[in-house]
């Protein structure tokens, strides 16, 4: 497919469930898989959680979307949607292409990749 959307589902290792506003739009993605599909459209999600957690709590819940593991990478601090202790101790983080107040260690967010024809990707 061409094109890829990533959903930041805050989800850190230190947490044994999901956040609830990520878990009540994952409760909707099921059902939108094959539309996304049909239309050149690849959907996974990613959290700082091993995957074991991740897993487990995917199963709890019934999903059956792609759902990876960021665990141990750089992966959502690079996007910008997780924040080191020096950033959550200096209060602001950048988020959502501004400085906000620090409020959580990760936050939720979507990133959306399109392959062109020539085969370059494009974020």
């Amino acid at each position: 497919r061409s094109q890829l959307i990533v959903n930041h589902f805050m989800l850190p290792p230190s947490w044994d469930a999901g956040c609830p506003g990520c878990s009540f739009g994952a409760d909707h993605v099921d059902g939108a898989l094959v539309h996304l599909n049909n239309k050149g459209i690849t959907f996974t999600a990613v959290s700082r959680a091993p995957y074991e957690k991740i897993a487990a709590y995917q199963q709890r819940m019934g999903w059956r979307f792609p759902w990876a593991s960021s665990f141990g990478s750089d992966f959502n601090y690079d996007f910008h949607v997780s924040f080191t202790p020096e950033e959550q101790a200096a209060g602001k983080v950048y988020y959502n292409y501004g400085l906000i107040d620090f409020v959580c260690e990760d936050l939720q967010g979507h990133s959306a990749f399109y392959k062109d024809a020539s085969g370059a990707i494009y974020h």
